[in-house]
């Protein structure tokens, strides 16, 4: 008894003395992040999101057997800490149990159902790993660049946790020391597998079980501490201080020293724009690197990533987390800086090989070590600048939220995305070249397309009723107006969206609403510009909106501030992002408002449209907004028969539009247009429908290819729900 007492209390102490200084560098690298604001804001909800998400499982359980097996893994430890109380218990009292609970049954069984419940989990996730092996399937493995050999090890450690637990408990059984009389059946098989050996034997193997018990727990502790199973603990607190409501939606604000970016006063010698170096970001993006489990969920849903580019969600994480860990002794003050010329000031040597085991989709193995190579290289650069974040990966992403949504520790990968792009174009000015002519047209015209604003109401010719301009010298907006309809600048100058804002159009004038349209005192919401990181732009271009919407909705109360738009960019940048600029709306999207407009009989369907229609998810709609519904019901209430594509709703594959990609050639891979073509094509749909105009004209691009080289069939349409609507509403000619 006195050596294992011992023996046990040296180990535990020896080894919470190295996890408590691992513990407080972590601390210490993370909190060298920059300040930032809103992350301990509403505490009951996010008491309440910590609660379903870390201890009812409920991102992870998106992914049925995987989330199953994680499920009982997680309770499995919550419940087998009662064994660890008993086994430190047992050091220094051989009969020791629990106060209270520790002689029940119902634990005893508990205990038990859980380790083996681990135990059947671990295999799970072996067959999954050696079933997912990326030595087999490469880049469609969702393991692909992560380090396998830990986790490989992490299950090994559970594996022992989990037979060192039967060998003390089931010994403890056979020499009189265990607490439950019945309930603990596996312990009481592993007492009747030992019971051979003797009573001499089993006082042996139950203080040799115990000790290996404390032992690998302490060890897998280490482990946990020093590998990417640092999600263990740090996953319950990056949960809690997300982004709230939803890491989707609106873009973050520029920060710097955790307040808003005022572009009048700001100062890049002082202030930080964007992401240039690892450490301009906030503790709370270290956290998210460091919280990182190499699952390759975002990977899997990635449309880059399955479009053969090299962007993978997973892997800029763990660059940009490796790199952290790599340049901590000069964030910490324990290297002296080298150089002061700022990032990637100096001369960098590159290494010959790169990747997370040899993956050259990973830039940061370009520079190993933690030598002064790795403090001055660049954050974003090529593979000849040793930049830990390749310009390709950074500018292949679209900005969809496949990665966020399904992240299953609230990772927020498009964030951090977004900041090195608006450092790249605000302080490098290093974008791709097509970028330039949109910035352009934003700034001179107030749209990506370069056109006359004058020309923002020529959709209307044609129409055979008058829809109502508001313009400058129109006086008060007439009380009986309920919607401005926020036509946008595809809307109105793109032709296949202008046949969506016709429709809608037309189906408000049926419906008898009262809307109308601002015409040339319209500018870009500034979508694209913010997500291709010009932030001055976006800017510019909401501050002016944001003047002239509240002129137009003046004396009125925010929630009688009605707008209705057909496009989810839009829809998420006026309602979501504007009022980051004083701008409080309440915006609806068109498939809502012509939902709400059915069902309140206003739209009565008549002429059903009898087709097989897949619905296409736009990511701005669904994802970002949660709106998935509505469109659908439009097209059941038109009459078509819905088909659904195998990827829709959260995790429907993006058109390859979004993050300014619409204005961007896709010069690497399959373009991700084709990939949802064929998707679509497959369902053997007569329509595709969707709800954006971008989405719409990618959509159509696609068809229009697959059509020409014969793969997909010539009858088949791209649609706007709107549209399909509308046949069903209008009675056909007699």
């Amino acid at each position: 008894m006195t050596l294992r007492l011992v023996l046990g209390l040296l180990m535990t102490l020896a080894v919470l003395a190295l996890a408590a200084r691992r513990v407080r560098w972590l601390s210490r690298l993370i909190r060298s992040g920059q300040p930032t604001s809103g992350r301990t804001e509403n505490l009951g909800e996010r008491i309440w999101v910590h609660l379903a998400e870390v201890f009812g499982q409920q991102r992870l359980l998106k992914w049925s057997l995987p989330g199953i097996a994680h499920f009982f893994t997680f309770w499995g430890f919550v419940i087998l800490a009662s064994v660890y109380l008993e086994a430190y218990g047992a050091l220094f009292d051989a009969d020791f149990h629990i106060p209270l609970i520790g002689q029940w049954a119902v634990l005893g069984f508990l205990q038990d159902f859980f380790a083996v419940a681990v135990l059947v989990s671990i295999i799970a996730f072996a067959v999954m790993r050696v079933r997912q092996a990326p030595q087999r399937l490469e880049r469609q493995s969702r393991f692909y660049g992560s380090h396998l050999g830990g986790a490989w090890l992490i299950l090994f450690m559970i594996f022992n946790v989990i037979w060192t637990l039967l060998l003390f408990r089931g010994s403890s059984i056979n020499v009189g020391h265990f607490p439950y009389e019945n309930g603990a059946f596996a312990s009481e098989l592993a007492a009747q597998a030992l019971e051979p050996l003797g009573e001499n034997a089993n006082e042996v193997l139950e203080s040799v079980g115990l000790l290996l018990h404390i032992g690998v727990m302490l060890a897998f502790l280490l482990i946990v501490l020093h590998s990417k199973h640092l999600h263990i603990g740090l996953a319950p607190v990056n949960v809690t201080t997300k982004r709230m409501p939803d890491g989707l939606g609106p873009l973050l604000p520029m920060e710097s020293k955790g307040k808003p970016l005022d572009f009048e006063e700001a100062d890049p010698d002082t202030d930080t724009f964007g992401r240039g170096k690892i450490e301009d970001f906030t503790w709370k993006g270290m956290l998210d690197f460091a919280t990182c489990t190499e699952c390759g969920r975002c990977q899997s849903q990635c449309p880059a990533w399955n479009t053969g580019k090299p962007l993978s969600p997973k892997l800029v994480i763990m660059d940009l987390r490796d790199h952290l860990f790599a340049k901590a002794p000069y964030l910490l003050g324990e290297r002296e800086v080298p150089g002061n010329g700022g990032p990637g000031s100096g001369t960098v040597e590159t290494a010959r090989t790169n990747g997370h085991g040899a993956v050259p989709e990973s830039g940061f193995p370009r520079v190993p070590g933690s030598g002064p190579e790795q403090a001055q290289r660049p954050l974003v650069g090529t593979a000849e600048q040793g930049g830990v974040i390749d310009p390709d990966v950074l500018w292949s992403c679209t900005t969809c939220g496949a990665c966020v949504e399904q992240c299953p520790v609230d990772i927020e990968h498009v964030d951090h995305i977004v900041d090195m792009r608006r450092y790249q174009v605000l302080i490098e000015s290093e974008f791709p070249t097509e970028l330039g002519g949109l910035f352009k047209n934003l700034e001179n015209k107030g749209n990506p397309w370069g056109q006359n604003s004058r020309d923002r109401l020529q959709w209307t010719e044609g129409l055979d009723f008058e829809v109502p301009a508001f313009g400058a010298g129109s006086g008060e907006l007439a009380a009986d107006v309920e919607y401005l309809f926020w036509v946008g600048c595809a809307g109105a100058f793109e032709d296949r969206a202008r046949r969506t804002t016709r429709a809608v159009a037309e189906l408000l004038h049926l419906a008898g609403v009262k809307y109308v349209v601002l015409g040339p005192e319209e500018t870009c919401t500034g979508d694209p510009a913010r997500r291709a990181g010009n932030e001055f732009l976006f800017q510019m271009l909401a501050q002016q909106n944001v003047e002239v919407l509240n002129a137009f909705f003046e004396g009125r109360e925010p929630a009688q501030r009605k707008i209705v738009v057909t496009c989810p960019h839009c829809f998420n940048t006026l309602g979501r992002e504007y009022p980051q600029l004083g701008g409080e709306y309440e915006v609806v999207h068109h498939t809502q408002l012509l939902n709400r407009l059915v069902r309140d009989q206003k739209l009565v369907p008549v002429s059903p449209v009898a087709q097989d229609v897949t619905y296409h998810d736009p990511c701005y709609l669904g994802r970002h907004n949660k709106v998935y519904s509505p469109p659908r019901e439009l097209v059941s209430a038109s009459g078509a028969q819905l088909r659904e594509m195998p990827r829709h709703a959260d995790r429907a594959l993006c058109c390859g539009a979004g993050g300014a990609r619409m204005w961007m050639e896709e010069r690497i891979g399959k373009r991700v247009n084709h990939e949802r073509v064929d998707e679509a094509v497959a369902t053997e749909a007569a329509k595709i429908a969707t709800g954006c105009p971008f989405c719409r004209v990618m959509i159509t691009d696609g068809l229009t290819d697959r059509q020409s080289e014969g793969a997909a069939p010539e009858s088949m349409e791209v649609a706007d729900v709107a549209q399909l609507l509308l046949t069903a509403v209008k009675r056909p000619a007699p």
